[in-house]
Parts: structure tokens; sequence; C-alpha cells
């Protein structure tokens, strides 16, 4: 298995090019949280054509809701929330120019085609290694929405923050891969032959 791929955020669309359904990623650099209740305000800002309170543009956000630091820790627990929570706001977020998103789960076909149409890429985390992932941020600030507790935007650095990238900018998709890898009712498809 090659070793995984290592990608500065934020990354623009020529880092996005490389990158393909399946690949384990390091990611290093900034990021931002956001979960249901701030998509739903930013998306509610873009409508308005209001400006958002952080330009998120070029950017990667990530679904999570991070707990409260340990002593000496800038960050808690930051596990991966259920993307397609986000789903009904994402196609705005995307046309406003967000690069990256990190959740766990597939993705809506509306969402897809936006991915694809801006060139954009989702990113897997791990479900259950919450506590690793919170240990890979570096720093933590709420810049946004501070009243919304967890679900307040944080601006993450992060390090060897590992990924796999879900859905890709050519329209790959892990998940329609891997179900067809195992499809029996594909043609070819079907137990093995007997040798003769």
């Amino acid at each position: 298995m090659p070793p995984p791929l290592a990608l500065r955020a934020p990354f623009d669309v020529a880092a996005a090019t490389l990158l393909r359904t399946g690949d384990r990623v390091l990611l290093e650099g900034t990021i931002f949280t956001a979960r249901d209740a701030a998509h739903e305000r930013l998306a509610r800002l873009l409508d308005a054509g209001q400006p958002l309170p952080v330009d998120l543009r070029g950017h990667t956000i990530y679904y999570c809701g991070p707990t409260p630091p340990r002593p000496g820790r800038p960050i808690g627990s930051a596990g991966p929330t259920t993307a397609s929570r986000m789903d009904a706001h994402t196609p705005t977020l995307l046309a406003y120019g967000i690069r990256g998103m990190i959740g766990k789960g597939r993705r809506s076909p509306a969402v897809r085609a936006a991915m694809l149409r801006h060139q954009a890429i989702y990113f897997g985390a791990v479900e259950g290694t919450a506590a690793l992932l919170g240990e890979r941020v570096r720093e933590a600030e709420v810049v946004a929405f501070p009243e919304l507790g967890a679900e307040a935007i944080y601006r993450l650095t992060v390090e060897e923050f590992p990924l796999v990238v879900i859905n890709d900018i050519a329209g790959g998709d892990l998940y329609d891969e891997g179900r067809a890898r195992y499809d029996r009712t594909a043609p070819g498809s079907g137990p093995p032959k007997a040798e003769p």
C-alpha cells in the first residue's frame, strides 16, 4: 500500500486534481469547523447577499463539534459528524467557494453534482477516532457564532490529520466503487468458476 499523501490546507484546484477516491491523505494547515446550525446561518447570509463572518473561500470545512479541551490542550475530542446533515446547505457553500469538506458517510446526489461543478473534494474521517483526531489539532480558536457553543465555527491548525478521499473532482465516489467491487449482479461477477 502506498504511503499517505501530504496535503496542505488551504489547497487550490491544481492540488485537488491530484487526488482520487481512496487516496489516504495527511492534512496539514488550516481548516474550519461547522455543523448544522452554523451551516444554516452561513447559507442564510449568502442567500441574503451578506458577507460571512469569516472568509471560507478556498478552505476546508470539518463537520465537527469539538469537546472542551483538557488542560494544556487546544481542543478535546474532535470526531466527524454525519455529512448528510449538512447536505441541504452544502451546494450554496460550494457555489460560494469552499474547496473541501470532511465528515463521515455519503453525500446526496445534489451535493455530489455541486462538488463536480465547483471542483471540491469530500474527505472521510474515520469514525471512532475522535480522541486521535483531537490530538492532531495544534491550535483552535472560535472565529464565528460563539453563542452556538460546540457548534460555533472554529479555526483549527492541524498536523498529519488522517483522511481518505471519498469524492474527487472527477466525479469519483468511493462508496459506489466499493459497492461495485462486491456487486454480484454486475456483469462478470458471481462465484468463481470451478477448475476443470
